[in-house]
């Protein structure tokens, strides 16, 4: 029952808080502390004492139940570490948006529907998850209500929806094909018997699952949704978009291929190599157009479908360090980013400020956030000893020892160049904000100091930038001990 409350207790106490402060008119944002922190100790238990649940049953083959192995356990954590950090700050940030107590209700909504996108232990239990974080986080986009947002919140979930029923056909071969075995198994759960000359449809099954989850991981073909949700949506909303709810479409994929197909079934295949090729085109188009994009936000948004798609690659590997390299890019990226959007929300909150040649001076008047900035996007460029180092050596390092011929090789050389991309588009922002030289930018100039406002040297509350420094040190605890938790996941392929 841990998982059950685990994944209910958020989602009722979201629609709970938003009937309060309807009826109340107060925000009351010491009972959403309360309902995230409560949350967090209900997933921790979950985590280390919950056991599988069953909650329908719709023949002997289709349950809907939960059960927590090693890689919803990983999935969860991280999770719930960047919810917690995001609510804190949102409690800052909402206050110059309006509606406040809906957009936390489906907030909490969305929190519910990604721990049981983490503790589903089937196919169908996952698909029906995994949509609803899409129903949940639609509202979270379409927030402001203008007319871009609304355009922005349905073009989210129209892709979503588009996705998730190529997704779906994948689960109806599935289904038909495999043993009487369909939870998730370590090697997947096929009946070889069964799939003996169908292998056909079935490659062209898998590769079109592939890219509808691929849809809510940004990638190629399937990607155009972010550059145009993230500009829109509140920057909570986007720093939820991209360090988490992007995952879901990573943790689908995993048990798509590795704990319901089976690894071993497309390795070699034309399947594999077109899934490897999208990956790559993604990581090198995303970091290209986030080199050229002015707009922070938007940059952010190409940075993601880039940085993602490194962890498609290392999936795509089909390897043991292939699997292992992707989960650590998983666990850097969603703090990091996380970390970014909500730097860039800070800025658009202090002066509103949302194009990156605003940011020049950036570093006198918010010096704790650039700082914050920089560290994060140290990660995301993979330089030691921030978790993107790590993960990227990783990918690196599957990829040179996969013995696919030029894909090994061409492998590093795109993720290398996609590497020097992110340096290009991030490094000038922390260049220009600590060092502007002569010119600071026309927003901040007529600015008055901080201190006059804040008491502090930091123009935006605590409240906003405590949550930016403990993303920062998870980072730098993945590129620590990344390789100490990897330990956890031997065997898997």
């Amino acid at each position: 029952m841990l998982i059950l409350l685990a994944i209910l207790f958020p989602i009722c106490s979201g629609i709970a808080l938003w009937y309060y402060h309807k009826r109340t008119g107060k925000k009351g944002h010491g009972l959403y502390t309360a309902a995230i922190l409560i949350t967090d100790a209900l997933a921790l238990l979950a985590i280390l004492f919950a056991g599988p649940v069953t909650l329908f049953t719709f023949s002997p083959r289709v349950t809907f139940s939960f059960e927590l192995d090693v890689i919803g356990k990983w999935f969860l954590v991280i999770a719930v570490i960047v919810y917690t950090c995001i609510l804190f700050y949102s409690f800052v940030y909402m206050k110059i948006q309006e509606r406040e107590s809906s957009f936390l209700a489906f907030y909490f909504v969305s929190l519910g529907a990604m721990i049981g996108v983490c503790c589903a232990s089937n196919m169908v239990t996952i698909y029906f998850a995994f949509e609803l974080t899409t129903f949940s986080t639609v509202p979270l986009v379409l927030h402001d209500q203008t007319k871009e947002a609304v355009a922005a919140g349905l073009k989210f979930l129209f892709y979503s929806i588009g996705g998730a029923l190529l997704g779906l056909f994948g689960v109806f071969f599935l289904y038909t094909y495999a043993g009487n075995e369909v939870s998730f198994v370590p090697g997947g759960v096929l009946d070889m018997t069964r799939t003996a000359g169908h292998e056909p449809v079935l490659y062209l099954a898998i590769f079109l699952a592939i890219i509808g989850y691929g849809t809510k991981a940004g990638m190629f073909p399937m990607h155009g949704w972010l550059p145009t949700a993230h500009p829109i949506a509140p920057a909570p909303a986007s720093a939820l978009l991209s360090g988490i709810i992007t995952k879901s479409g990573v943790l689908v994929i995993i048990r798509f291929i590795y704990f319901s197909i089976g690894p071993g079934f497309i390795r070699g295949s034309w399947t594999q190599y077109a899934w490897l090729a999208l990956a790559l085109i993604t990581v090198l188009m995303g970091s290209m157009m986030a080199f050229q994009e002015e707009i922070f936000k938007k940059r952010l948004a190409y940075s993601s479908i880039s940085q993602i798609s490194y962890v498609m690659f290392g999936l795509a590997l089909l390897s043991q360090g292939g699997l292992e390299g992707g989960l650590l890019q998983v666990m850097q990226h969603a703090p990091s980013k996380a970390c970014l959007f909500m730097c860039a929300g800070a800025f658009i909150y202090r002066y509103g400020i949302h194009d990156v040649k605003g940011l020049r001076g950036i570093g006198k008047k918010m010096p704790i956030v650039l700082w914050c900035l920089t560290i994060a996007a140290m990660s995301l460029v993979g330089i030691p000893p921030m978790g993107g180092f790590i993960s990227k050596w990783d990918l690196v390092l599957a990829s040179l020892s996969s013995d696919m011929g030029v894909v090994s090789v061409l492998g590093p050389v795109v993720l290398l160049i996609s590497a020097l991309l992110t340096a290009g588009y991030l490094f000038p922002i922390m260049i220009d904000g600590f060092f502007p030289g002569d010119h600071v930018s026309d927003e901040l100039a007529a600015q008055p100091d901080p201190k006059m406002e804040t008491g502090s040297s930091e123009a935006v509350p605590r409240m906003m930038w405590i949550p930016l420094i403990f993303l920062c040190a998870v980072s730098l605890f993945i590129g620590l001990f990344g390789n100490r938790l990897l330990a956890l996941f031997g065997g898997i392929v």
